[in-house]
């Protein structure tokens, strides 16, 4: 069992890469062009999206129970388009150089774990170690029917997954067994550039299972749900649930939403939102994500990105 040690990095700033469209864009180009200006600005962090496809109950998505979020709504119909997200981070790996590349998140129970484990060590190596794996388990039945899995089994599919890669990314004559799966003496070259493997940043509500899941398997949690909402008694009934299983969630990255401010014109403000800064750090927030809206002109969304990388780094302390 990994044992975290406390994180002396100050807070980092991630924004979503945008990865879906309800109908047909045409080009994806704006989506390159944005990643690259990420990268240009500073952005520490990049996210995408996954989906691989949709059945049409997507009402489940505002139940909670499912894993989706209360009143919240699946952002396209089932004839949305979603760029497979390894794919589409491969892609902005080669047209950047600095900006760390993440999953938010993958569905990495859908598919099959020696595979993934060669797409994301590959991925790492390329991109000069800048893999971020966030992970959860979702909350749509046909994706997992289309898979021929188990949706009542998506935790333990989850679970033998991340056993799988980080068994393949850290053992040079690798063995396995489990219910699901065993193998003996196999070798898979290249390893993650980065030591140990690629990050795992795990998301769900605060709960045992998850926080199992944490202790076992990962570097951060990604708050879901109420824990989201409160981030504050969100993060400390999870450590709680951590220190329960035996780890020290002191050096765990933790991620929180910093929400658009909109000034009386409905217009959104740089410097009112970067205001609600300081409250996410003091609550243990590491990783401040971001949606703020950015002009589609590239020269101007650099422009506008330098402004709020500046600005976030002088609430938290970080030299420029």
């Amino acid at each position: 069992m990994p044992e975290a040690t406390a994180s002396t990095e100050l807070p980092q700033l991630s924004m979503n890469l945008p990865s879906f469209s309800a109908e047909d864009p045409g080009s994806w180009q704006p989506t390159l062009d944005r990643a690259k200006a990420y990268d240009a600005a500073g952005i520490d962090r990049l996210v995408v999206s996954d989906h691989v496809v949709y059945g049409e109950n997507l009402e489940a998505y505002s139940r909670p129970e499912l894993g989706g979020a209360k009143g919240g709504k699946q952002p396209t119909g089932p004839d949305g388009h979603w760029l497979e997200p390894l794919t589409l981070l491969s892609f902005v790996a080669a047209t950047t150089t600095r900006v760390r590349l993440g999953t938010n998140i993958l569905l990495a129970a859908l598919r099959r774990p020696v595979v993934l484990a060669k797409t994301t060590s590959t991925l790492d190596v390329l991109s000069g170690g800048r893999l971020d794996l966030g992970v959860g388990v979702g909350w749509q039945r046909e994706e997992y029917e289309a898979a021929g899995l188990s949706f009542e089994g998506r935790g333990r599919l989850l679970d033998h997954t991340l056993e799988v890669l980080q068994t393949l990314w850290r053992e040079q004559r690798a063995s396995y067994s489990s219910d699901l799966l065993s193998f003996e003496n196999i070798h898979q070259m290249p390893k993650p550039r980065q030591p140990g493997g690629v990050p795992i940043w795990v998301s769900g509500t605060a709960n045992r299972k998850v926080a199992r899941r944490i202790a076992r398997f990962g570097s951060a949690w990604i708050p879901w749900g109420p824990a989201a909402a409160d981030i504050k008694t969100g993060i400390k009934e999870m450590f709680d649930l951590v220190r329960a299983e035996g780890r020290d969630p002191s050096g765990l990255q933790v991620v929180g939403t910093l929400p658009t401010v909109r000034d009386s014109d409905g217009n959104a403000d740089l410097a009112r939102t970067l205001e609600g800064v300081p409250a996410l750090v003091e609550a243990g927030v590491t990783d401040v994500r971001t949606s703020f809206p950015l002009p589609s002109d590239p020269n101007a969304m650099v422009d506008t990105l330098a402004e709020l990388v500046a600005g976030f780094r002088a609430a938290v302390g970080r030299k420029a």
